[in-house]
């Protein structure tokens, strides 16, 4: 399993119904990881429907959230309907709730459906299943580089900020800091120094 501060990533596939089961401590450290699988779900042909699982997520970070919302966004780009969102923990859906994930996502507490449908119109069968049709399988690693940790997490933290005005006075300085980061070329970027910037940013 992808292991990163507890953090687990698992998925199942079954005829183009893709499921992405999130589970511990969910941070920087997996960004590569999960933006990896994210490309390569996009790439399959078969693609049909995505359900994301966040039931046994016991804490998610904001680069992690904005990951989630690519999701969405290519989701929206190619199907014009909105991915499933399974989140029964009431923390973790109250995080959701905060940054407008309803906006883009069909957002299922498990007792109700706090989100909306797809737009009229949209076919069934681009919506995942609400259980999962096949065995979890461990998401291929990859690891947090210094090449690529800085990227990831400022393109996830922007990826928020477009999501609505709230989002972007929340991230602003986090993307500012990042990308001077990015512009030190002496500074080295890897998961633990992003990880360090965002926290220290979001510090009030």
């Amino acid at each position: 399993m992808v292991k990163a501060m507890g953090g687990h990533a698992l998925y199942s596939v079954h005829d183009g119904a893709y499921v992405l089961k999130l589970t511990g401590d969910v941070r920087v450290p997996m960004c590569a990881t999960l933006d990896r699988f994210i490309e390569g779900m996009f790439k399959d042909p078969s693609l049909k429907g995505v359900l994301i699982d966040l039931g046994d997520t016991e804490a998610i970070d904001s680069t992690a959230l904005g990951l989630l919302a690519k999701i969405a966004i290519y989701y929206d780009r190619q199907f014009q309907a909105k991915p499933l969102l399974l989140s029964p923990n009431h923390d973790i859906t109250k995080i959701l709730l905060s940054m407008g994930f309803p906006q883009v996502f069909d957002l299922r507490t498990g007792v109700q459906n706090v989100g909306t449908q797809g737009p009229a119109g949209s076919s069934p069968a681009k919506s995942a299943p609400l259980s999962t049709p096949a065995p979890l399988s461990e998401v291929p690693s990859v690891g947090c580089s210094e090449q690529n940790a800085c990227d990831k997490v400022l393109e996830a933290h922007r990826i928020l900020m477009s999501m609505n005005d709230s989002n972007r006075e929340a991230f602003k300085d986090v993307v500012q800091a990042l990308e001077e980061v990015r512009q030190q070329k002496e500074s080295d970027c890897d998961c633990a120094k992003a990880e360090q910037v965002v926290s220290r940013s979001l510090k009030p």
